[in-house]
């Protein structure tokens, strides 16, 4: 009866063995060999530059009377930032006014006399001479009102010049004077900082200077994604210490940064060659430098049998490594489940992972 059994078992062994082998065989992912354009990267390290920053400051002197705004504050452009000390130039340009006013009236009082001299008639009632000297009386009366209006207007802007208004909207980062202190011209008050429209400064190699072009791309990334950018100056000025020149970038709409932080980010380069390309994660790498890949072959039944190869990388861009000698082109290779793979073991493909 034991022996029996045991014939059972074999012959059960026997018929379940396919099933259990395939399940025991490793799972892998495949890609195809790809020929594409090469493109060649690079890691920039840049900063979120404000494209407007203003240190505010007076353009007269005068001890600082009032603040009406604080350090974080955000204005807009025309708001009254800070006032110095108005009140002497403010009697001063009443003193210009009424300056103005009675030149207005001693103008009047010259044209109307003028007047009554035309009416009355030069040379049968009046002299000749005498409405000359009061055209002379009308023109001298005009003149002074024109220069009392002009020195009247001088003082109204030196009144202006006390009070310090935003030139553009942002927000004020830093406050370098308090109340009651002495202003000099050209001392920064106040810094106002645009908070809205930012660029994305980047030093890169001087190298890449004339491999850029139309086709390049600037690609910033943003915790775990990848965000284009726009480049929009390229300043043809190199860093004769880094040996760097100045890129710049506007900020995506939807990427949110503040003025002064660090930023990464990726510049492709179209190099204008095809070749071969494989994922990044098919590739081995060895402590001696070797390099390899293991290509896949069908065998029977959906499964595949791989085998070795070595290969030698050329260019990294976009995930993929452009493989310069190894391949042919079209061959399958294994990007998933390649740790422990040994040559000639037969693999089955892995069910794809859902979205």
């Amino acid at each position: 009866m034991q022996r029996v059994c045991s014939w059972v078992m074999v012959i059960l062994t026997g018929v379940a063995s396919p099933g259990v082998f395939a399940q025991d065989r490793p799972s892998v992912r495949l890609e195809a060999v790809a020929e594409q354009a090469v493109v060649q990267e690079a890691s920039l390290n840049g900063t979120v530059n404000p494209l407007r920053s203003s240190g505010i400051s007076a353009s007269v002197a005068g001890l600082l009377k009032t603040l009406h705004v604080d350090v974080g504050d955000r204005v807009v452009a025309g708001d009254l930032l800070a006032e110095l000390d108005h009140e002497l130039v403010d009697w001063q340009s009443r003193a210009a006014g009424a300056e103005v006013e009675e030149a207005r009236a001693r103008l009047a009082e010259a044209d109307r006399r003028l007047q009554e001299a035309r009416s009355v008639g030069a040379g049968r009632n009046i002299a000749a001479t005498e409405v000359s000297a009061r055209e002379s009386e009308v023109a001298a009366a005009t003149a002074s009102l024109a220069r009392l209006e002009a020195e009247r207007q001088q003082i109204d802007v030196q009144v202006d010049r006390h009070r310090l208004v935003a030139p553009f909207d942002g927000v004020v980062s830093h406050r370098s004077l308090d109340l009651g202190e002495w202003v000099t011209p050209g001392t920064e008050l106040l810094r106002l900082v645009d908070t809205d429209n930012l660029a994305l400064d980047f030093q890169v190699p001087q190298d890449y200077f004339a491999r850029l072009n139309d086709d390049s791309e600037l690609w910033v990334s943003h915790h775990n994604d990848q965000i284009e950018a726009d480049i929009v100056t390229l300043v043809p000025v190199n860093d004769a210490q880094s040996r760097t020149f100045l890129l710049r970038a506007d900020r995506p709409g939807n990427l949110a940064v503040l003025p002064g932080m660090a930023v990464r980010a990726t510049l492709r380069i179209t190099t204008g060659e095809r070749g071969l390309t494989v994922p990044r994660d098919a590739i081995n790498r060895y402590p001696e430098g070797r390099v390899t890949v293991w290509v896949a072959e069908l065998a029977e039944n959906d499964t595949y049998t791989v085998s070795e190869k070595r290969v030698w990388p050329g260019t990294s861009f976009s995930g993929r490594v452009e493989i310069t000698r190894g391949l042919d082109g079209g061959e399958q290779v294994v990007v998933r489940g390649n740790e422990n793979l040994s040559e000639g073991v037969t693999v089955r493909i892995a069910e794809r992972e859902s979205n």
